[in-house]
């Protein structure tokens, strides 16, 4: 399927419905409310301000939904109040979830909106991203997942048709190890080391992790922060603070898309999580052919347990990975 053809098949689900979307202003739930603002009945955009997001988030989301022309509600709900949250166990973004996304459906039900979507991506099915499963817990619908939409695909329609979006919309929290207390002086501290190096460089994409003792810089353009006075002038900035930071060498890129290991018609992919099997078994119902204790078979894909995914008898490359995308909304993981 080409882009157009899969951005079709989005407009066709939301076409003349009431639609209510969690809105971040990044790449994808922007692409999903401009087209809502195209095709439906009515939209509602929801941002949960949950005071761990990037500088000027809040900002950015305005700024977008006035472009579009769509109603905005903006929810205040202060994360530093859930003492389960500041213990930043590995259910963080689980938990995360399914507490910003219990809002958005009670605001969207009390403005007369039933029709509420996401903006997750065939790519976020391959990632270690278990917030997923809170979307299927509420039912929330995916049309980017349902038009088998990546983000590579994402980024292009949006720079095609000039559609400006942020880059930088990922709670701050993640940059801190899971099992590691939540602060806010932790966040403020992260904050304030993104915005110098965003302000003082070229780069559009900025994540530092905090291991206490150091801080692990992440860009999407190397060459620009290792410039000799661009380098200079951001060690001694972080030194002056007490910090020593160290750069991560591979650079982020938010192009995702999935990428099957494809030979004499079979594939391989392994996925970076466990599969749930009796969850996942419920979900494939009258596909499986055999099922074990530690895997599921279709007629032509294996699901371990250890999260391979294997593939048989495809003649071209493009069957196995619709096959595979097709599947992946269908798995149910452990957290």
């Amino acid at each position: 399927m080409n882009l157009e053809y899969k951005i079709d098949i989005v407009k066709d689900i939301l076409k003349n419905k009431k639609v209510a979307i969690g809105f971040s202003g990044g790449a994808d739930s922007t692409l999903l409310a401009y087209l809502s603002s195209k095709v439906a009945k009515d939209t509602l955009t929801i941002t949960i301000d949950n005071n761990l997001f990037p500088t000027d988030f809040i900002n950015n989301t305005k700024k977008i939904t006035n472009l579009f022309g769509l109603r905005h509600k903006i929810i205040d709900l202060n994360f530093f109040e859930d003492e389960e949250f500041i213990l930043n166990n590995p259910k963080r973004c689980y938990s995360c979830r399914n507490k910003m996304y219990s809002i958005i459906e009670k605001v969207a039900h009390e403005n007369g909106f039933d029709f509420i979507c996401d903006g997750n991506n065939i790519s976020d099915l391959v990632n270690d991203r278990p917030g997923i499963l809170i979307t299927y817990k509420k039912k929330f619908k995916t049309p980017f997942i349902d038009a088998k939409l990546d983000s590579r695909e994402i980024h292009d329609y949006l720079n095609k048709n000039n559609i400006p979006y942020s880059k930088s919309t990922t709670c701050l929290a993640t940059r801190i190890p899971t099992n590691t207390p939540i602060t806010k002086e932790k966040i403020d501290k992260i904050s304030y080391y993104e915005d110098y190096i965003l302000k003082n460089t070229n780069c559009q994409i900025v994540k530092i992790r905090d291991f206490e003792k150091f801080l692990i810089c992440e860009v999407d353009n190397i060459p620009e922060l290792i410039k000799k006075d661009k380098f200079k002038q951001i060690n001694d900035k972080l030194k002056n603070k007490g910090y020593n930071i160290a750069l991560n060498l591979s650079e982020i890129n938010d192009d995702e898309e999935i990428k099957l290991n494809y030979k004499d018609n079979s594939f391989s992919y392994k996925l970076p999580f466990t599969i749930n099997i009796e969850n996942t078994k419920k979900q494939l119902k009258n596909d499986l052919v055999r099922e074990s204790d530690k895997k599921l078979e279709t007629n032509n894909i294996e699901i371990s347990e250890n999260g391979l995914i294997t593939g048989k008898n495809f003649k071209t490359y493009e069957n196995a990975l619709n096959d595979f995308s097709e599947l992946l909304s269908k798995l149910r993981r452990n957290i």
